[in-house]
C-alpha cells in the first residue's frame, strides 16, 4: 500500500481579479528516496514546509494551519541538546498527538509513510527516521 502526503506537490496560482496569490496543496504519492541519506529525505519530504535550510518558511508553509517549526532551533529549545526522543515521537505519531501547542494535522506521521516505501517493513523505516534525525541534528544552531 502506498501512502500519500499532502505537501509533496505544491501549486502556486495567482488570482488575477484581486491580485491575491493562493497556495494549493495537492495530494501526491510519497516518492522513494535513499534510506541512507538524511539530507535527501529532508529535501524530498520536509523542505516544502520547513524550507531548504530547515528554518521554516518553505513554499507550502503559507498553506499550513500552524506555521512549520524552525528545525534548526530544536536543540536551543531543549537546553542545547537535540531532542531525539521528541523527534522520533513526532515522526511516529505526528505532532498533533505529541506536541500540545501543535494541534494541526498538516504534518503527517512519517513512520507509516516510510514503511510504505519498503512493503510495510518497519526496520528500514526506523533507519530512515534515524538518518533524518542525524541530519537535522547536524543543522542545529549553536
Amino acid at each position: 500500500m502506498r501512502y500519500s502526503i499532502l505537501v509533496t506537490a505544491v501549486l502556486f496560482s495567482g488570482v488575477i481579479a484581486c491580485g491575491a496569490q493562493t497556495t494549493e496543496i495537492h495530494q501526491a504519492p510519497i516518492k522513494p528516496t535513499s534510506w541512507a541519506s538524511g539530507q535527501q529525505m529532508y529535501r524530498e519530504y520536509c523542505a516544502a514546509c520547513h524550507g531548504q535550510n530547515a528554518a521554516g518558511g518553505g513554499p507550502a508553509a503559507s498553506a499550513c494551519t500552524v506555521q512549520p517549526a524552525d528545525l534548526t532551533k530544536l536543540a536551543v529549545r531543549n537546553g542545547g541538546k537535540f531532542p531525539y526522543d521528541d523527534f522520533y515521537a513526532v515522526m511516529q505519531f505526528g505532532p498533533q498527538l505529541t506536541t500540545p501547542a501543535h494541534r494541526s494535522a498538516d504534518m503527517p506521521a512519517w513512520l507509516p509513510l516510510f514503511a510504505s516505501l519498503n512493503e510495510e517493513r518497519e526496520g528500514p523505516a526506523l533507519q530512515r527516521m534515524h538518518n533524518l534525525a542525524r541530519y537535522l541534528a547536524s543543522l542545529q544552531a549553536k
